[in-house]
């Protein structure tokens, strides 16, 4: 069960960084790192 999970997330993340989903994030996770320290 845990490896099909496991093959499952694994297969999502390519997925996600094959559509190009790695730089939205990215730009998403800076955007609230920022905020956080009150620079942003």
């Amino acid at each position: 069960m845990s490896a099909a999970v496991l093959a499952i997330g694994i297969f999502f993340i390519v997925y996600g960084a094959y559509r190009g989903e790695v730089e939205t994030v990215f730009s998403k996770a800076v955007r609230i790192c920022l905020e956080c320290v009150g620079i942003g």
